[in-house]
């Protein structure tokens, strides 16, 4: 009987130790729960939306006091509503901007999709009073990989950036994710979505480093005062450019490049 009451004695015990273990695990886990709750908040709240769906409030064509025709929001996605126009015949399109607030050191964050032969680019340290945001701001390149020169002519392109070898073909620099005509991509890290499906790309500046994300991937990363980055900007396509890349701060802006293109949840951090 003193052994049976003993052994009840402990199972009790035993019992009542494992009940307590499990409400302070649960607690833990619940102020956890709660503080990364607050975390992420707390870091929801750093980022500032530039389209959030629902409104174009700051948005305007470049150089414009309006949005152009054929840029709006359709459900929850900015679209450039336009037929597929050929790289021949492209003059340079009506871009818009995100004209409410200039930004100098940021992480951007954005998804998009293209159809197939689709072409746009993400422009930031815009300035006003040139031709298009191209004569003076770097671009995060938005096009279909796969596809692009199956649909277009690219020879005169080529040509004019001086290549004499396989100059039907959709060169490095001019590939999704390059710093365009600048930095190539890391083929190796990238992993593009096929075309109509939605990606997500990140441009992240510092006056000592700049990185471009694509799918959660860095593909791109330089430093934009370095002897490797001024060579390059006087040797290549920017050489007759002296103001490429001059400012340090300006405006976010998206291209029309006479093709369809989708952007959602558009959203900005200060660094």
């Amino acid at each position: 009987m003193k052994k049976t009451l003993i052994c009840l004695l402990l199972a009790v015990s035993t019992i009542a130790c494992k009940n307590s273990n499990d409400k302070k695990e649960q607690t833990e886990e619940n102020n956890l729960s709660q503080e990364n709750s607050a975390d992420a908040a707390e870091n929801e709240e750093e980022w500032q939306y530039l389209f959030d769906g629902s409104s174009l409030d700051g948005w305007r064509g470049y150089g414009e006091e309006e949005m152009p025709p054929g840029w709006v929001i359709e459900g929850d996605e900015l679209t450039y509503k336009t037929e597929l126009g050929k790289e021949e015949d492209y003059q340079g399109g009506r871009d818009i901007i995100y004209g409410a607030e200039e930004f100098d050191n940021f992480e951007l964050y954005l998804e998009w999709k293209l159809p197939k032969g689709g072409n746009s680019g993400i422009f930031y340290h815009v300035k006003e009073g040139y031709a298009n945001p191209s004569k003076v701001a770097p671009e995060y390149q938005l096009i279909d990989d796969e596809n692009y020169e199956n649909i277009h002519d690219l020879t005169g392109y080529n040509k004019s950036l001086g290549h004499t070898e396989n100059l039907s073909e959709l060169k490095p620099l001019n590939r999704t994710a390059a710093d365009y005509s600048m930095y190539a991509p890391n083929e190796e890290k990238k992993n593009l979505n096929p075309v109509g499906e939605w990606n997500t790309s990140k441009i992240v500046y510092t006056p000592e480093k700049v990185e471009h994300w694509l799918n959660g991937e860095k593909v791109v990363s330089f430093n934009p005062q370095s002897e490797d980055w001024k060579k390059k900007k006087n040797s290549g396509k920017w050489k007759g450019s002296p103001d490429y890349a001059k400012f340090k701060s300006g405006y976010i802006g998206l291209q029309d490049h006479a093709s369809p293109i989708w952007f959602r949840n558009i959203k900005i951090k200060k660094l």
